[in-house]
């Protein structure tokens, strides 16, 4: 996403008009109108830019992270909730599984997607229809298939979250065309698909000027993700989708894994080696920009000067302490500490190593685990009242992880080994995974997938792929979840909205 572009009021208009009577069809001689708009390349860019703007809703400083973590967190059994979550009931209801349909955080989640996708049809409409000699056929293309990849995020944002959702295919300009049936999930993969297909025309990478703009790589990475997730809900196709799985992630070339795993998360390291796709942030606010936060703040203990929204559970420190302290440094696996503080001989080692104290100057001497991925790097960056923290939406060993998933799953387990004990090794310092058997393999992708994703909000997704829900809650206490939680409802805005979705 290119920083610092202000998004065009027509295009935010078209997001949320309401009125029978179409607002595109009133025409002022001195204003821009939907034909007036799309004239030339710069408005092709603009336009562009607002549907970036929408990943994630990072331009609202309070929405990123009290919609995005309640929502794709909550339900997983790698996180707790902090003492400040009573004190929202709508949180509440996410980690309870008590939730109905009326539900404020995933209906926000739910309409902030759908923005996106009506920024992305615009894009992919009009300016297909911008005359020739205002924009070059090759910067067309790459507009449009830049838009078309967002077009299918957003979709797959969707899609993971809910069991069946309306598609979107064309830009809406009719308040009949808002009454829209939800799409068979089979139908909605289809359609993303078909999206990333025509994305992976992309550049390999862009210049500085555009750092976290789509490329190539990522098109084939979510491509990849989106077949793997459709081989375990298509039985009778699991081969097939594996294979088309493992043959898009072999197409994500050109990265490799960044050893300083923590530099991901802190803003020390934007844009590194590993990353494929990544939610771009900046400190300035010159003209107007707003692309910092306050997600210190949320994800932040109270100790260190947080909110107390999330910690890390007790099932997540001991898959960290699973294999014991057999790291080439003698410690347990180096990713738990890049993930958390907690009390240990390493983060009281009188070096600083909590922003430049011990762990129990901080905490009194209790012993409270608490999250360092997606904090600042220093103590000045704690002490900020705002942040600027790069959030990786899609990193290589992700895509290695997936790679090795499909690889076990279609009985090339030999293969599949390499690809975890990589990721195992250059962010864990541990040792080659022991295990040779398919079984073995699967047990070992959980166990990376947890402690290497942790905040980033996977693991809800892998639990539901492997049919491994119910499981999970059960043994994390999680009491109020049944099968019926495995998605999200429809929310009720929706549905007031839209006569062809029935309650």
């Amino acid at each position: 996403m290119k920083s610092k572009i202000m998004i065009p009021a027509l295009l935010l208009m078209a997001a949320s008009f309401s009125s029978c009577e179409d607002y595109l069809t009133v025409e002022s001689p001195d204003q821009l109108t939907s034909s007036s708009f799309w004239r030339d390349r710069s408005d092709a860019e603009a336009g562009l830019a607002a549907a970036y703007s929408q990943l994630e809703y990072y331009i609202d400083t309070w929405e990123f992270a009290e919609v995005k973590w309640p929502v794709e967190a909550f339900r997983e059994d790698v996180v707790t909730i902090g003492s400040d979550v009573p004190n929202y009931p709508n949180w509440m209801e996410l980690y309870n599984f008590s939730y109905t349909n009326g539900n404020s955080q995933f209906s926000s989640y739910w309409s902030n997607n759908y923005r996106g996708l009506s920024f992305s049809n615009q894009v992919v409409q009009k300016v297909a229809e911008i005359p020739d000699d205002k924009i070059e056929a090759s910067v067309r293309d790459q507009i449009v298939n830049e838009a078309r990849f967002l077009r299918a995020y957003y979709h797959t944002k969707l899609l993971l979250n809910w069991e069946k959702i309306v598609v979107r295919d064309h830009f809406i300009t009719n308040q009949a065309d808002l009454s829209a049936p939800l799409s068979e999930r089979d139908a909605a993969w289809d359609f993303i698909i078909q999206d990333l297909e025509a994305a992976t025309a992309l550049p390999v990478s862009h210049d500085a000027d555009h750092l976290g703009r789509a490329t190539k790589g990522a098109a084939y990475a979510y491509l990849g993700l989106a077949c793997l997730t459709r081989a375990y809900e298509e039985p009778s196709r699991k081969n097939e989708w594996l294979e088309k799985a493992v043959s898009a992630l072999d197409n994500v070339k050109g990265y490799s894994l960044e050893k300083d795993y923590a530099s991901m998360f802190n803003a020390s390291n934007k844009n590194c080696k590993e990353s494929v796709f990544e939610l771009q942030t900046s400190m300035s606010n010159a003209n107007g920009a707003n692309y910092r936060t306050q997600l210190h703040r949320w994800i932040g203990c109270s100790e260190l000067w947080g909110w107390d929204e999330i910690l890390p559970s007790t099932t997540l420190m001991n898959e960290f302490r699973k294999e014991g302290e057999i790291a080439s440094t003698g410690r347990y696996d180096s990713r738990m500490y890049a993930t958390v503080f907690f009390k240990c001989d390493y983060f009281n080692n009188g070096e600083g190593n909590v922003f430049g104290y011990d762990y129990d100057a901080w905490f009194k001497g209790a012993d409270k685990p608490a999250f360092r991925k997606f904090l600042p790097a220093d103590y000045a960056g704690m002490e900020s009242n705002y942040c600027a923290i790069n959030i990786p939406l899609m990193r290589y060993s992700n895509v290695l992880l997936m790679k090795a998933e499909a690889l076990n799953e279609l009985g090339r387990t030999a293969q599949a080994i390499p690809l975890i004990n990589e990721v195992r090794d250059v962010h864990g310092d541990m040792p080659a995974m022991t295990g040779t058997t398919q079984e073995a393999v699967r047990a070992q992708i959980e166990h990376e997938r947890m402690i290497e994703f942790p905040l980033e909000n996977w693991r809800w997704y892998d639990l539901r792929r492997w049919g491994k829900t119910a499981q999970a809650m059960q043994a994390a206490g999680r009491a109020g979840y049944d099968e019926t939680r495995a998605f999200y409802p429809v929310p009720l805005t929706e549905i007031n909205n839209n006569d062809q979705i029935s309650k």
